[in-house]
């Protein structure tokens, strides 16, 4: 592919989703969704953009997830600003990838997340309740506080915890190639929450195990021998994911319903909605908009474009969700879309554990807002809302200010 057919780095920092949906839109439509662009810096990458390629992507066992077969520059630059992120399922293959996987799967079935429902309810309302009683709030610190408070709660770590963790989180969601002080960042952050996580399973060990997640997943530990630190990085991946994902999963859907006033009036008639709106949600403006990285073992060719031995394939998440030929009419947002096949979550081996709790977090938190926050509405102008473009594979607002003209009771059914 010529030079100048190659995407710039700006192509994964767009200024507003609009324009990142009417990139993918175009890159789609140029014949071959397949397309060079240079990220990392300096290295041999690809995004791919339509929905059947995606889907073949995800499964392709050409395409590695682990960090030995990507680059020697980039293996080096991995280990030496983030070595916490590197020892988990997410940069795994078969059967390592089964392994650590089976770490955690046992903890996030659908029917463990659903139990957990009632709790995240009280734990959601408990938040609302700190609403003043009419007025404005920033709904970002609501999508932040719900899934953090989930997820210490789940794990068992201290609430007093949640700043630091969430501060951790923050870097630790980026990647290692954006400038020489992101770099010291990272590396701070990643030293830091290894050490914090290394002293929780001591703790733990010693004080005795429980039912919190930590104490299942050490007792995994000790059936399946797992390492400390595959435990410390698993639990990493967990904390990150578990509240940033979720965190924009309810940020990007309320945004998008305020957009679409005739959808939010439905969802608030009809809270039965809600398992279909998050799916539509997922799919329309998804939290994570490109999967994590993957590697070429050997030279081959998606969609009959040559990727070489070693060369990155970013598949984008949101630009497959948004595919005519996989769904009808995709710019439009629909709650009651049915056979929503979307990608939000990935695909196949990798596809994203904490899904059964995101979306559980989600099934709760959109209904309760509706019913509690009486004449909710964006505060400000739809073109001043501040979105978050970094170097990590999330996408979601710095801010969501909102009014309402009355906080109604949890136990208040408007009607």
């Amino acid at each position: 592919m010529a030079e100048t057919d190659q995407l710039p780095p700006e192509f994964f920092t767009a200024p507003e989703p609009g324009d990142t949906h009417a990139a993918n839109k175009r890159l789609r439509a140029a014949g071959c969704p397949v397309r060079a662009i240079n990220y990392p810096p300096g290295g041999d990458a690809y995004v791919v953009a339509d929905y059947e390629t995606a889907l073949k992507g995800f499964s392709d066992p050409r395409l590695s997830k682990q960090v030995e077969n990507s680059p020697a520059w980039f293996r080096e630059l991995l280990e030496d600003s983030s070595p916490v992120l590197i020892r988990n399922m997410i940069t795994a293959d078969a059967p390592e990838h089964t392994r650590l996987r089976r770490l955690v799967s046992r903890a996030f079935v659908p029917r463990r997340m659903a139990l957990l429902q009632p709790r995240i309810q009280e734990i959601t309302d408990e938040i609302i309740d700190a609403f003043p009683e009419s007025g404005e709030v920033d709904l970002m610190e609501f999508a932040f506080t719900l899934p953090m408070r989930v997820i210490c709660e789940f794990l068992g770590v201290p609430i007093e915890d949640r700043p630091e963790l969430h501060a951790w989180g923050y870097w630790l969601s980026g990647a290692p190639f954006a400038d020489e002080e992101s770099n010291r960042q990272l590396k701070l952050a990643s030293d830091g929450i290894e050490r914090y996580l290394v002293d929780l399973l001591d703790q733990r060990r010693s004080s005795g195990l429980g039912e919190d997640l930590v104490s299942i997943l050490l007792r995994a530990a000790d059936e399946d021998v797992f390492t400390n630190d595959e435990l410390v990085s698993t639990l990493v991946l967990l904390i990150i994911a578990g509240h940033k994902t979720t965190a924009n999963l309810i940020g990007n859907g309320m945004q998008a319903l305020f957009s679409h006033p005739d959808q939010l009036e439905l969802l608030r008639s009809k809270p039965e909605l809600a398992e279909t709106a998050v799916e539509e949600f997922l799919r329309f403006e998804p939290p994570v908009y490109r999967g994590t990285l993957r590697v070429a073992t050997e030279d081959m060719e998606l969609a009959g474009c040559p990727i070489p031995k070693e060369g990155f394939v970013h598949i984008l998440m949101d630009s497959a969700n948004r595919d005519p030929e996989a769904f009808e009419d995709p710019d439009r947002l629909d709650i009651t879309r049915a056979s929503n096949r979307h990608l939000a979550f990935g695909q196949g081996a990798h596809f994203c554990v904490g899904a059964p709790l995101s979306r559980v977090e989600g099934l709760v938190a959109f209904p309760t807002l509706l019913r509690r926050l009486r004449g909710l509405e964006l505060a400000v102008p739809h073109d001043q809302l501040d979105w978050v473009f970094d170097n990590s594979t999330s996408r979601g607002l710095k801010s969501l200010p909102v009014r309402y003209d009355a906080r109604l009771a949890s136990d208040t059914l408007e009607g």
